[in-house]
């Protein structure tokens, strides 16, 4: 009975050995390398880092990579998580700060498989859950515009991720649920535009992480592609990108999508908040060809089920009714006694995604804090909407919100007023 105690002990022991070795880093396989080094003529063609540009701005690296005020893509801009901050590191060509000592495999170790220079694990901040999908010459194209910029002496600032999460190997358990290294594989069956837009859309766009809702862990289960979810920290709602009744991009035709990405506004809506300043530094710069492809696949997918029906409560008649006070005396001179808006200036609240997502947290930031949509080459000087927190009491709010939300063909959930009081005070962007 004593010798099995002791056995037990052992067993117990080694388990615990073998975690800890695991954890701290240990059965680290060396992701396998291309034995070939790339030249540098390579890197210095001109078409090829012309090419490169273009797809950093699809991929908005700018966005994460260059803080406000500071040098582009020099790194600084803090990515606040709910597991704690974390700064986008310097992509400049500087040898001690920046990627100057990087080879193209170092590079695509990153992009691909989401792993430094060392073999470090990345934290998924960095969407290479989406980035796995981009080519391996568009890298290349991408590794060589870097490389061409002027670099930019910057160390980069330290994370203040919380425990277990700022132990990296943590990330071990994280990458088993949420990461399969892969690539994208065209479909056979359809058009050349539509493949490019699923390439785009899954990859280098990375709509993905925005546009779908994330778990307590910060993972995107595969069974929520592009069906909408809300943004952590931030607080904005991304729409989902399906045909889904009430929510999604039923009624949008091709043309509505690629203005939206190309403008800031199409007849369906405006880009507001976060989707500002991706249409701002990304979208607006992308070619018509490309937009076009993009609108292709997201009206390729599949439709979805309505949100199931909200009982009609006693409440919804009343905020129905005192929010269609509000909305006369203070909105419907812009956007229309039925919501229709005014194409190009004022956006739609009728069968805007926008005002009918689920959670009603983006009409009623809209309504408290105002918004402003970005200006483009297209559209340089676009009309904000003011901000009410000041005019309208918590309850007034929620009965104009749920108004906008069961109007017209809308068929949304109501806003109560407490809801509106915990986004009263949420910082504007």
């Amino acid at each position: 009975m004593k010798a099995l105690r002791w056995l037990l002990l052992a067993v117990v022991l080694l388990i615990v050995a073998l975690l800890a070795w695991w954890w701290f880093g240990g059965g680290h396989a060396p992701t396998p390398r291309s034995a070939s080094k790339v030249s540098a003529a390579t890197l210095a063609d001109p078409q090829r880092i012309a090419q490169g540009r273009y797809l950093a701005i699809v991929g908005d690296c700018a966005g994460c990579h260059t803080a406000q005020g500071g040098a582009p893509l020099a790194g600084g801009r803090v990515i606040v998580t709910p597991f704690g901050d974390i700064p986008a590191p310097n992509i400049t060509p500087d040898r001690e700060t920046g990627l100057g000592d990087w080879s193209f495999e170092d590079f695509w170790q990153a992009l691909h498989v989401g792993k430094g220079r060392h073999g470090e694990l990345l934290y998924p901040a960095f969407p290479y859950t989406s980035y796995t999908h981009v080519s391996r010459d568009d890298a290349l194209a991408m590794f060589a515009w870097l490389q061409s910029l002027p670099p930019v002496h910057q160390p980069d600032g330290q994370s203040s991720l919380a425990f277990p999460y700022s132990v990296r190997n943590s990330l071990k358990a994280w990458r088993a649920l949420y990461f399969r290294e892969g690539g994208f594989t065209p479909d056979p069956a359809r058009s050349a535009e539509w493949n490019r837009g699923a390439y785009l859309v899954q990859g280098l766009g990375h709509c993905n992480e925005c546009h779908a809702a994330r778990d307590s862990l910060g993972g995107t289960p595969a069974d929520v592609h592009l069906t909408g979810g809300q943004i952590p920290v931030q607080n904005w709602y991304a729409p989902d990108l399906g045909t889904r009744r009430h929510g999604g991009l039923e009624g949008w035709s091709a043309q509505d999508i690629v203005a939206l990405l190309k403008t800031g506004q199409s007849a369906k809506g405006a880009a507001f908040g976060p989707m500002a300043a991706v249409v701002s530094g990304s979208t607006q710069h992308m070619s018509d060809a490309d937009l076009h492809a993009i609108a292709s696949y997201l009206q390729s997918l599949p439709p979805r089920a309505a949100a199931a029906e909200q009982p009609v409560l006693f409440d919804a008649k009343v905020l129905t009714e005192q929010g269609g006070k509000v909305y006369t005396q203070h909105c419907a001179e812009c956007h229309g006694k039925r919501g229709e808006g005014v194409v190009g200036v004022y956006p739609p609240l009728d069968g805007n995604s926008s005002v009918t997502e689920p959670s009603g947290i983006n009409a009623t930031r809209m309504v408290l804090l105002g918004g402003f949509a970005p200006a483009t080459t297209a559209n340089p000087r676009p009309y904000s909407m003011p901000p009410f927190a000041q005019q309208l009491s918590d309850q007034e709010v929620a009965a104009v919100v749920t108004y906008l939300r069961r109007s017209w063909s809308n068929q949304a959930s109501i806003v109560r007023a407490e809801q509106v009081r915990a986004s009263r005070h949420t910082p504007v962007d």
